[in-house]
């Protein structure tokens, strides 16, 4: 199967958004000469522009849209022509940082580039019945926002092959549409654990989630949906090691939603607002590090100091780990991810997560995608991950007062 860059999928999807974006744009338009021009303000169809300029706006939209609809029929037709063909390292980076920033809307809209969870080796879909030496203790590697599996292959290291190799775990890759609110990600990843589970070929004596960036959010989104599904997977989780994750948010998403709502109080340029709203809903949900739905459904009460909420603590019996990058300057963190914020800490007792002081590390130097490649970093989770039961749970009961069901 040949490998390629562009897929005849791609042309569809682009080509769908291409009309959409030409529909956004002409709204934007609009709105822009409503405001300069004194006329009502344009908040829905029923309310469009009057007289000559609005009928040349209808006029717009209705050629684009034909335009639109007939491009994709005759697209469609042509893709099945092409047949199958393997993805390249390129084109998957793209997809993925697309659908980071827009996968919400790509979902929503149907569009073929909107990506679908699932485990993978290699770039490609992975089955259990096709590992025939399955063993029995499985390591599961959650990437972060507009990443993908293969990604985890940095500077010629991959943390799951090493850990593999070293430590006799099995690395089983998620795949997954980053622009997804966090706690659809969550439902989703412990449906395919369940799942994946139930299909493996041997007995599951110990399942690890390593989880990078926006990855542990997801992960320990999937521990609170489990235990609620009443999941078999979420009792034979022994360990949660988290990497630059933003458990209390990130400050580069506050200032894009900063800048939101600073552009929506003028009105000559309040139109222009609905650009910074482009951002995913994975990428809101960094903002406060939500996990559930209640947290991002609450999120105005929040902005406005009234929620009060507790957040989602780590889950019982599991033996927590977290990594924090740290390069210096004003922020402290790894260049997107604070270390306050990586290690759970805050200053709010209440808000603080569990993680008990051995378990807590700080990576000098290290920035937030090296964390993925730093010797350092490796060796403080292969050591982690090496420890046995009895110092697990040693480690468990110094915390265990603070820690309450996921």
């Amino acid at each position: 199967m040949k490998t390629s860059h562009i897929h005849a999928s791609d042309i569809r999807a682009v080509a769908r958004l291409a009309t959409d974006a030409t529909l956004g744009l002409t709204e934007l338009i609009e709105r822009v000469h409503a405001g300069i021009g004194g006329l009502p303000r344009v908040s829905s169809e029923a309310q469009r522009t009057p007289g000559i300029p609005g009928h040349v706006y209808r006029t717009v939209r209705g050629v684009t849209r034909t335009v639109g609809l007939a491009a994709d029929a005759v697209l469609s037709q042509c893709v099945p022509l092409f047949g199958p063909r393997h993805s390249s390292a390129a084109r998957e980076a793209t997809i993925s940082a697309v659908n980071g920033v827009i996968g919400d809307y790509l979902k929503t809209t149907g569009n073929p580039l909107a990506i679908t969870m699932q485990f993978r080796a290699q770039g490609k879909p992975f089955v259990p019945a096709s590992l025939p030496d399955a063993g029995r203790k499985l390591l599961v590697l959650v990437h972060g926002l507009c990443m993908n599996d293969l990604q985890w292959r940095r500077d010629g290291h991959n943390h799951g092959a090493a850990l593999a190799h070293e430590l006799g775990y099995t690395p089983l890759y998620l795949h997954y549409n980053t622009g997804l609110h966090i706690s659809d990600n969550g439902r989703l990843l412990a449906d395919c654990l369940q799942a994946m589970i139930g299909q493996w070929p041997v007995p599951v004596d110990e399942l690890v989630i390593l989880g990078h960036s926006m990855g542990g959010l997801v992960a320990r989104s999937a521990c609170h949906y489990g235990a609620q599904a009443g999941h078999a997977w979420p009792t034979q989780l022994r360990k949660l090691v988290f990497l630059g994750t933003p458990h209390h948010g990130a400050p580069l998403e506050r200032m894009g939603n900063w800048l939101e709502t600073v552009l929506s109080k003028t009105p000559y340029v309040a139109p222009f607002a609905r650009l910074g709203m482009l951002r995913s809903a994975g990428i809101t949900d960094l903002r406060h590090g939500n996990v559930r739905e209640e947290d991002w459904q609450g999120r105005d009460r929040f902005l406005r100091g009234g929620d009060k909420r507790t957040p989602l603590a780590l889950p019982e019996g599991v033996a927590c780990y977290a990594i924090a990058g740290k390069l210096g300057g004003r922020l402290a963190g790894d260049g997107l991810v604070q270390v306050q914020s990586a290690l759970g800490r805050h200053k709010d007792s209440r808000r603080e997560l569990a993680f008990a002081e051995a378990h807590q590390w700080v990576a000098e130097g290290v920035g937030h995608l090296d964390l993925l490649a730093d010797a350092g970093v490796y060796d403080r989770i292969r050591r982690w991950l090496a420890d046995g039961p009895a110092n697990r749970q040693n480690a468990l009961t110094t915390s265990s007062a603070r820690v309450t069901s996921c």
